[in-house]
């Protein structure tokens, strides 16, 4: 009845001097036994002395450990002879070999030895360094990883921190493809498993029936989906229909749910941000449905979400509208939307670039106006920057600019390059690149750049020590600790794959733009920056550090203190000089009256100015 157990044990327990279930586990631990233990990695042990309650065990990252017999109990767990960890111990060099020889094999018999399932990090960790060469192993990883896809014995999805799992034996290539589908635990996974389906569609040759049975799962999700994830459904039922075309024996159910009808029960701008998050191919499935779902009007809805759906959006609609007739409709929208200075990013770009084709209609001035609007709007706005790819395709687009200013008068070709000269998102360097093409297309504009003309020098900014401490700061914080590890992420995001579409990726790299152009502003502004306490201001009018007493047309007086270009508190009616109520008040003099726009109500009202003071730190 002790035969699974060392001899030397099962006399204890024959003895009554240790429970079975204490032999059980001890015999576990004995020589020649593997084990693993979660620091340590895997062990092989060495020797054990059982009066002692010790045992030995050479580990992977600890040899010769001597561990107490019940710690050894609770921090190790048993390995089989044939586990991949403990043939690591024992036949790394065998296992060195079949990684060239057989990679999938090896792959298999690793993913069996953890229950089935790993991270592809997971894997790194396991053979990086040991098996396989540190310096070889990205390239060999990814040769494997698409052979044990190929192989169709395990589910190998893009991203590296997602399970790897081992298909069922036995199944033919259609049915792996099917059970794919039907373990998928949500939208994502059924939209991958049904794509992969559709890349695969031969294998079904000889099993028609096997799809079938998936046509109402997709409805039914597709269905639950709309509401709450309008995107993943769109995906998913336009990937059925990829399926349904490629196959020969497949058909819709005519109550089964269709694009059409997604696209029809849904709300325009939300429709228009599922869409953007698409991929390519989906998205001209989307758009390729809005005849279907609005008949006569599908035109007029289409337009409707053109400068709302993104780049890749932007250039399926108007592909769809010119093959369909419905250009002048599109045309007309952008005319208006120019005017109104309204056009969203994407749909400048576009314009832009199809000034010589399709847009050459409404390529006028309103443009160059949109196109800087837009990119000082941004600058003033928190969080990443939105228009990085209009500011680089003006900087890459060489005849560009020319074009614009070719379409101007000389008044609005100066007035054109006075916004671009002033406007905050260029540097020096830029702007003089810019102007010269400005300059080559409109001679006119030369004296904004030389003579009378001339761009002024910028002044520097009286600010608080406390405001230039708080500036100084926040630099050190993005140079030391934000803009490293922005890097950091982009490099993880990197590995995921994919970068067409790797959230992680794009929003990482939209962080870095913003940081390092939060990082110049700073610079710039803390180069500018003049110090002060705001000591003996001159009170005889209203001047930088005085404390202002004014009084509205019913009597009721406040008071505001004028400080430096950094020190606004509303709260503690502290305004900036250069704020737009501290230009109304500076120089004035008591008795003097200043008309200041009410921060609560946005209406100009009289004020008259009581009295003035020094301010006191």
């Amino acid at each position: 009845m002790f035969r699974a157990m060392h001899p030397d044990v099962a006399k204890l327990v024959e003895a009554g001097r240790i429970p079975k279930p204490v032999g059980e586990r001890l015999s576990q631990l004995a020589p020649g036994k593997f084990c693993f233990h979660k620091s340590f990695g895997a062990g092989k042990v060495v020797e054990w002395d059982l009066p002692a309650k010790k045992v030995t065990i050479d580990f992977e990252r600890a040899a010769g450990q001597v561990m107490e017999l019940q710690f050894a109990f609770q921090k190790t767990e048993p390995l089989p002879d044939d586990d991949f960890r403990a043939r690591k111990i024992e036949e790394i060099e065998e296992l060195r070999s079949r990684s060239k020889q057989d990679p999938v094999e090896l792959l298999v018999h690793l993913l069996e030895s953890h229950g089935g399932g790993m991270t592809g990090d997971a894997v790194e960790k396991e053979l990086c360094g040991t098996v396989i060469p540190e310096a070889n192993f990205k390239k060999w990883w990814d040769a494997a990883k698409k052979a044990l896809k190929d192989s169709r014995r395990a589910v190998v999805p893009a991203k590296r921190t997602e399970m790897i799992t081992l298909r069922g034996a036995g199944q033919s290539p259609a049915q792996a493809l099917v059970a794919d589908f039907e373990a998928a635990r949500d939208m994502k996974g059924m939209i991958k498993a049904l794509e992969a389906i559709a890349a695969d569609i031969g294998a079904f040759a000889t099993e028609p029936d096997a799809l079938k049975r998936l046509l109402k799962d997709i409805d039914e999700g597709s269905r639950k989906a709309a509401r709450v994830q309008l995107g993943q459904a769109l995906q998913l039922v336009s990937a059925r229909d990829e399926v349904i075309d490629s196959s020969q024996t497949l058909e819709l159910d005519p109550e089964a749910v269709k694009l059409a009808d997604l696209v029809r029960g849904a709300e325009t701008t939300k429709l228009a941000d599922e869409v953007s998050t698409l991929p390519t191919t989906r998205q001209r499935a989307v758009f390729e449905a809005f005849p279907a779902a609005f008949g006569d009007d599908w035109i007029e809805k289409i337009v409707k979400v053109f400068d709302k759906v993104g780049a890749r959006g932007v250039t399926e609609i108007a592909r769809i509208l010119t093959e369909h007739g419905g250009l002048p409709a599109l045309l007309q929208h952008l005319r208006t939307a120019l005017a109104r200075r309204s056009l969203a990013v994407d749909a400048v770009i576009w314009v832009c670039r199809e000034r010589e084709g399709s847009s050459a209609e409404v390529f006028t001035p309103d443009v160059g106006a949109c196109v800087l609007n837009l990119l000082e709007n941004d600058h003033l706005a928190d969080g990443p920057r939105k228009t990085t790819r209009l500011q680089s395709l003006l900087n890459d687009d060489k005849t560009l600019l020319g074009d614009l200013v070719a379409g101007m008068d000389v008044n609005e070709s100066r007035n054109f390059a006075r916004r671009l000269l002033d406007c905050p998102v260029f540097g020096e360097l830029e702007k003089k690149s810019l102007m010269a093409r400005i300059i080559k297309a409109c001679p006119a504009t030369a004296e904004l750049v030389s003579g009378d003309g001339g761009k002024k020098r910028e002044e520097p900014l009286l600010v608080s020590w406390e405001s230039l401490e708080r500036k100084k700061v926040e630099l050190d914080e993005l140079i030391r600790v934000r803009i490293p590890q922005n890097t950091k992420d982009i490099s993880i995001a990197r590995s995921y794959g994919d970068l067409r579409e790797n959230f992680e990726y794009k929003s990482a790299k939209e962080l870095q733009r913003y940081l390092g152009h939060r990082k110049n502003e700073l610079e710039k502004d803390i180069a500018r920056a003049r110090g002060t306490d705001f000591k003996g201001s001159d009170a005889s009018s209203v001047n930088i550090g005085t404390v202002v007493t004014l009084a509205d047309a019913a009597g009721v007086e406040s008071t505001v203190t004028v400080l430096g270009a950094w020190d606004s508190d509303p709260e503690k009616h502290l305004v900036s000089y250069l704020s737009e109520v501290g230009k109304a008040l500076l120089g004035r003099k008591p008795g003097e009256t200043a008309r200041v726009r009410d921060t609560a109500t946005e209406q100009m009202r009289d004020l008259t100015i009581l009295s003035i003071r020094p301010f006191m730190p």
